[in-house]
């Protein structure tokens, strides 16, 4: 869905009063004064306080993994993309803190963000890819205990950049490496992986 400036600034705002008060509601008077704008501008915007939250949750799931796609580039190595999309999620919740918090609070409670892990944009493709072409070495069965394994670790690494107790770079380089060795990555490819130069997240 394309979204006016109007409506990614008002979107933005309610992100941040999500992620804040850690409630999926939020009113149309609240929304409008901490936005800056009036009543009728939110209506105006066709922007309806009883979906809001699931709108921009399910925004939120396609953009970054959309973005994080296309900043691949032609790179095909699913260990690789893995490494570099995980530690993209975690350079973003630095350099935009509501976002981290927003999915550190509700990434396993909206079905919407779920897909952020199970989506056909999600890194599940490129595991199953990894598995099929023997790049990783996890049993099939295994598949959904990985999915959760990334999901966790990127959501607790959030969490220690937002409060400070590590940086971003530390953070990413640390679990990604340790994600790759989980997959069946040798210790020292994985090493070397996690510390490629990190491509810009590009725009859509």
């Amino acid at each position: 869905m394309s979204l006016s400036s109007s409506q990614q600034r008002i979107h933005k705002t309610a992100l941040k009063l999500f992620a804040e008060s850690g409630s999926t509601n939020i009113s149309v008077s609240e929304l409008a004064a901490a936005s800056g704008v009036a009543r009728g501008t939110i209506y105006n915007n066709k922007l309806s306080p009883e979906t809001l939250f699931e709108d921009i949750a399910s925004q939120l799931s396609v953009e970054m993994n959309a973005r994080i796609i296309k900043s691949f580039g032609n790179e095909e190595d699913p260990a690789i993309r893995l490494a570099q999309g995980v530690r993209m999620y975690i350079r973003r919740a630095h350099e935009e803190p509501d976002w981290g918090r927003f999915i550190c609070r509700f990434a396993f409670s909206s079905t919407s963000l779920m897909a952020l892990w199970t989506g056909s944009d999600s890194p599940l493709p490129d595991v199953i890819a990894g598995l099929e072409s023997k790049r990783y070495t996890f049993r099939e069965d295994q598949l959904i205990s990985i999915m959760s394994l990334i999901a966790g670790s990127v959501l607790t690494s959030i969490f220690l950049v937002l409060e400070g107790h590590k940086t971003w770079r530390d953070a990413g380089t640390e679990i990604a490496e340790l994600l790759l060795c989980a997959l069946g990555i040798s210790r020292e490819e994985a090493f070397k992986i996690a510390r490629m130069d990190l491509p810009p997240l590009l725009e859509l």
